[in-house]
């Protein structure tokens, strides 16, 4: 077993041993400082998240499913990422799932000991039945997380493909997965509160994650959400706006449009720049693989 002491994440910062002494305004600049250190992290892990989008998108072509599996913040993280898939990319909730050590209370509330229960890590993998279709995300900024390491070795076991997110180089050597995703952002600035440096590198490490496979399955045209799923006011405000823009139409015949075509963003878009109707506009975006872009390009008006 790894000894605690030796992860980065659990040593103290040197630049912030004076940190009880500082006024408000010190503290907030301090933090600051230690956070500008992320974005280069992540960015030194750039072709390792890259490689991790490309299995991804694989097993949504296949029809598999992303897991986050992870405890605390890191398990937050996952299920926080998970849930902002479907409002935003239009997926089905099953494509991408949370999974957090201790339940759904845990999201809440700290459940003592459930990141310690190996056995309940392996469970959740048999109980989502992951398979060979799937790809299953370890998140802890330690590294040796019971729960997770756990879930992510039963997933391997029953032939997913399997990423590891961890902040602590020293647990590299100790994690077997087909990618680890090692962001070094150093020791915190109140020692050992993963939920500040590693926290943020996590949340920038899984945002890509999605977004870049969002991208690559044709749910964004340019740099527009086409697929969202506008369950609320601001939503299909933004999905009118999106409708407008690509087919310069004024509010209320886009708001029209929209309604001819379901609520469904990329339709109403074919319907109106190729002349077809909402069957036809759906029947060309199947053809096309669900990509706006190719749907268009091959059915000009």
């Amino acid at each position: 077993m790894l000894d605690r002491s030796k992860l980065s994440t659990e040593k103290r910062n040197l630049r912030s041993r004076n940190l009880d002494r500082l006024s408000a305004l010190g503290i907030v600049d301090l933090l600051g400082r230690e956070d500008r250190l992320v974005a280069p992290a992540v960015a030194r892990e750039r072709r390792r998240i890259a490689k991790a989008v490309g299995m991804i998108v694989e097993a949504f072509r296949a029809g598999g499913r992303l897991f986050y599996v992870g405890a605390g913040t890191s398990g937050r993280l996952g299920v926080l990422d998970a849930a902002e898939c479907p409002p935003t990319f239009g997926t089905p909730p099953r494509m991408v799932r949370g999974i957090i050590a201790g339940g759904r209370r845990a999201l809440v509330r700290a459940v003592e000991g459930a990141e310690d229960r190996a056995r309940d890590g392996r469970r959740v993998m048999d109980s989502k039945r992951v398979s060979k279709r799937d790809v299953v995300v370890g998140i802890a900024a330690c590294g040796v997380t019971p729960f997770v390491r756990a879930a992510v070795r039963r997933a391997r076991e029953r032939g997913a493909r399997t990423v590891f997110v961890t902040c602590a180089p020293e647990a590299k050597g100790r994690i077997e997965a087909d990618v680890i995703i090692n962001p070094h952002v150093g020791p915190e600035a109140v020692t050992g509160s993963t939920r500040l440096k590693a926290g943020t590198a996590t949340k920038l490490v899984l945002n890509a994650l999605t977004t870049a496979a969002m991208v690559r399955l044709g749910k964004v045209y340019g740099n527009l959400m086409v697929d969202l799923r506008a369950t609320n006011e601001k939503l299909r405000d933004r999905a009118e706006r999106i409708v407008m823009e690509m087919t310069k139409l004024a509010r209320g015949p886009a708001r029209r449009l929209l309604r001819r075509a379901g609520g469904e963003t990329k339709t109403a878009i074919v319907m109106h720049r190729c002349g077809v109707s909402a069957r036809d506009a759906r029947r060309l975006l199947d053809a096309a693989g669900g990509m706006l872009r190719r749907a268009l390009e091959g059915h000009p008006r």
